[in-house]
């Protein structure tokens, strides 16, 4: 494990980020840095695509919620 520094400004994005999605301060930013390193890693897939395929090799079953 390792310290990143980074700016106030982003710490504070991160922490507020976190309370929303219900993560720790270091779960967002390593989620953040994850979802970074994958989309630069496949430029030609959208966000969607990119957590579509990281829920498949996790084995989730993702559903389609019916419009009622």
């Amino acid at each position: 494990m390792g310290i990143v520094k980074i700016n106030d400004e982003l710490h504070e994005d991160i922490r507020k980020a976190s309370s929303v999605m219900v993560r720790s301060i270091n779960a967002q930013a390593e989620y953040w840095i994850k979802v970074g390193m994958l989309a630069e890693a496949n430029p030609d897939k959208s966000f969607s695509d990119i957590m579509r395929e990281q829920m498949k090799l996790a084995d989730v079953e993702i559903r389609k919620v019916a419009n009622v």
